[in-house]
């Protein structure tokens, strides 16, 4: 079992790591630089140093979490002990359950093509992603 810090502050970015968030600290400092994580709702950098209470926002891929920090921690153990260092609120819980099932009810609409385009098919499909990504052209 590991020593969690009850007192003192750690990086940010090591604690995600810590938390398992990212698999190495080097993908956590790029997901906090990219502004996909904030503290306390304002964005931060990978030094800065948290303490217990801070509510933190990761967004990862199509998900978000809200987490408060209830524990320190700068070394990384397996996953029954990393969900021990923070807690997840019941209104991002409840959020990511409701964005899952939309988005799993969503798959149901994608019409699969029986056969590849053909040459003029497939002039059509650029001329469309054309027109939509650049309408003034």
């Amino acid at each position: 079992m590991f020593k969690p810090y009850l007192d003192s502050k750690v990086r940010l970015d090591k604690w995600l790591w810590a938390a398992r968030f990212f698999k190495t600290r080097n993908l956590a400092k790029q997901a906090i630089e990219g502004g996909k994580v904030h503290c306390d709702g304002q964005r931060v950098k990978a030094a800065k140093e948290i303490s217990v209470g801070i509510t933190l926002s990761i967004r990862q891929d199509l998900d978000e979490k809200v987490v408060v920090v209830k524990m320190l921690s700068d070394q990384r153990r397996g996953s029954p002990e990393a969900v021990l260092l923070y807690e997840e609120t019941e209104e991002s819980k409840a959020l990511r359950e409701k964005r899952a099932a939309e988005r799993k009810a969503g798959m149901g609409s994608f019409i699969a093509s029986d056969h590849k385009p053909d040459k003029r098919e497939r002039r059509h499909i650029h001329r469309f992603q054309r027109i939509n990504l650049f309408p003034e052209d």
